[in-house]
């Protein structure tokens, strides 16, 4: 095997270490006064038991599809099988580090906007920085680690269905969720401040 091979492996170890670097970067960072605070908690609060929820739902799809995958499929079921298991779950570990990440750094980047617009820009970069390098980041390890494991290219088409299934179902989750909070803070302005139409 090509020890070019093995760069791949690296590069989502070094992914993954900007993402944390930039993570408690982020963390690091003033969360305002008390009104602030409250509000980012329930943002946190509304947005964890959502994403729980939703990959409580997900992990029963992944698991029926893993089962089918094993008896519809011939003789590299079961390596297709895990390596779908790996993808969902690595897909589902990038969305809850994102979302962990992403509700806590828009209290900050509203809190560093008092500072000055380039102070509150290069948190919300570092915030969205975390999402995007550990997507890649854990991408990269899976789809290296499966073909170093295995040497066959077709094998890591069940990782890849994996991640691309939960991000699929993450997406259309994540916009009816949004469209949710959207018409509540419509209802919201309408009934408690009178905001017209």
């Amino acid at each position: 095997m090509d020890t070019l091979v093995y760069l791949a492996p690296v590069a989502g170890i070094i992914s993954l270490v900007f993402a944390a670097f930039f993570a408690r970067s982020v963390l690091k960072e003033g969360t305002g006064n008390e009104k602030m605070q409250e509000v980012a908690m329930a943002i946190q609060e509304g947005a964890m038991a959502y994403l729980n929820r939703q990959f409580k739902t997900i992990a029963v799809v992944a698991v029926i599809i893993a089962i089918l995958i094993l008896v519809l499929l011939g003789d590299d079921a079961l390596k297709i099988a895990i390596g779908f298991l790996v993808g969902a779950a690595s897909s589902a570990l990038a969305g809850y580090i994102g979302m962990h990440v992403s509700v806590r750094a828009n209290v900050r980047t509203a809190n560093a906007a008092s500072k000055g617009l380039k102070h509150a820009l290069s948190v919300a970069f570092r915030g969205g920085a975390v999402t995007g390098l550990a997507v890649v980041g854990l991408a990269l390890l899976g789809t290296s680690g499966f073909y170093i494991l295995y040497g066959d290219v077709d094998l890591i088409l069940g990782f890849a269905f994996g991640a691309s299934l939960i991000s699929l179902f993450a997406r259309v989750g994540g916009g009816i969720y949004t469209k949710a909070a959207d018409v509540g803070a419509d209802l919201v302005g309408k009934v408690e401040a009178g905001i017209p139409e």
